[in-house]
């Protein structure tokens, strides 16, 4: 006798996924279903329609996308050409910002640090926009240590 064959032997890969048109959400926690013309899904806090105010705009994507580029490369790898820097702090530095230029009348982004001790307690970075004092985008890393190493790091990240 024969065995009954493997219907999904590895990844599955396939063109296109269609609903059929359901009316009733879903009961499930990690279901999606469409439900009368929208995609209705379940997680640990409820039924939420996927589309409902949950992504972000194409601008504030953007600006996420910029602060995160900013923040893993920096200027020094060519993301900020004739960019001023200022750092301020006495012992550690406490903020950093990157100007337009030495007349410091437009931000580029900043860095802000307060420190615990000898370690940094939180972390803020800002992008700002064209006109150098909006911000556009804050990721705030809030860092716990165990003696001198570091032991977590919860990341805030707000997109006006």
């Amino acid at each position: 006798m024969t065995q009954t064959p493997d219907r999904f032997p590895g990844a599955r890969e396939e063109d296109e996924v269609v609903f059929t048109q359901d009316t009733v959400d879903p009961e499930v926690e990690g279901a999606v279903r469409y439900v009368s013309g929208a995609f209705k899904a379940k997680d640990s806090t409820g039924v939420f329609d996927l589309r409902a105010g949950s992504g972000l705009s194409a601008g504030a994507h953007g600006a996420l996308r910029q602060l995160i580029h900013f923040i893993d490369e920096g200027p020094a790898e060519g993301f900020v050409t004739n960019a001023y820097l200022e750092i301020t702090g006495t012992l550690f530095p406490s903020a950093i910002i990157w100007w337009e230029s030495s007349a410091k009348l437009k931000k580029i982004a900043s860095k802000e640090v307060t420190w615990t001790g000898p370690f940094p307690a939180t972390v803020t970075w800002k992008i700002y926009d064209t006109d150098g004092s909006t911000v556009l985008a804050t990721v705030t890393d809030t860092l716990t240590y165990s003696g001198p190493f570091e032991t977590s790091r919860t990341r805030a990240i707000v997109v006006v």
